[in-house]
């Protein structure tokens, strides 16, 4: 079985502008999208005085992102609250709508995370200049001595690539190690199946048999469940065995059963959170950064 590690599918490709292509990080994108704004006008119709049920955790969460926006960005920030959750929404959400099996997880996809971080970029920059003016932002670049000036425009251009290529590359690279372990199982389950099924019935009799008095053994209050996977294994091995020898069914990646799944739930589930969370922290630092609290008037003496 080879494994082919290619970018986001291309479905179809429209023919203007010199063809824009529709791929699946194209798809999946216009999904969470959707499912978002329904979501947003189904949780906020006919609120109540007195929550109860969904509202309760709805305001719970609006709470928990509010509270986080000011501590992270001050209280003068909060009006960034709706931008910020929308990102960390959509980067769950695109990392999980590759549980599906059918859909491609956007963030997997470089150009999506990059679009965000340079949109964070963007909204830093209007910011320094609404706040220093044109001239104010780029004497920036030559501070703290002229020198310096190559350094802070790298480190500029770095700040969005980095963000980017962090998310990216977690949620890839998960995807990537995912498969790859996915087809070194499938070939040791055929390597497996072959070898049991090539040294005839009695082979995968004394397997399966083998399981099945473990199993009962496991039953037994004085063993603590101790041949539980074992004898499951034995079982199931012993069994696929006969099948496969039989030629009633054949190609059953075994050992690929389960153990991709537990690393899904790890790199699709606990990683993509984490990279949600990490890639909205640096968000409001940087924006937070680039918007500080306005000045007191000095009262006058």
């Amino acid at each position: 079985m080879e494994l082919n590690v290619t970018g986001a599918f291309i479905y179809f490709t429209i023919p203007i502008f010199g063809g824009i292509p529709i791929t699946q990080t194209t798809v999946s994108s216009f999904l969470v999208t959707v499912f978002l704004i329904i979501a947003s006008i189904r949780l906020g119709k006919n609120l109540k005085k007195r929550p109860d049920g969904v509202q309760v955790l709805v305001e719970k969460g609006v709470t928990m992102l509010y509270n986080m926006v000011g501590e992270s960005m001050g209280k003068h920030n909060l009006h960034w609250a709706p931008f910020i959750g929308t990102i960390f929404l959509s980067s769950i959400c695109g990392s999980f709508i590759g549980l599906t099996g059918f859909l491609r997880s956007s963030t997997a996809d470089l150009s999506c995370v990059m679009v965000w971080a340079l949109s964070v970029s963007v909204i830093i920059w209007y910011n320094n200049i609404k706040n220093n003016g044109f001239l104010g932002w780029l004497k920036g670049f030559t501070e703290p001595i002229v020198v310096m000036t190559p350094m802070n425009i790298i480190s500029e251009i770095a700040q969005p690539v980095s963000m980017a290529f962090r998310h990216f590359g977690n949620v890839a690279g998960g995807g990537v190690i995912t498969s790859i372990l996915y087809v070194a199982l499938s070939g040791a389950s055929a390597m497996l199946l072959n070898l049991i099924a090539s040294n005839g019935v009695l082979a995968g009799i004394v397997l399966l048999s083998v399981g099945i008095v473990l199993l009962i053994m496991n039953k037994q209050k004085w063993h603590k469940k101790r041949f539980l996977i074992l004898g499951g294994a034995c079982a199931v091995i012993g069994f696929f065995g006969l099948l496969q020898g039989a030629g009633v069914l054949s190609g059953v990646p075994v050992l690929a059963f389960g153990i991709p799944a537990v690393l899904s739930c790890y790199f699709d589930l606990f990683s993509g959170f984490v990279q949600a969370y990490v890639f909205t922290l640096l968000s409001m630092v940087y924006i937070g950064n680039s918007c500080p609290a306005p000045q007191k008037e000095e009262a006058v003496q």
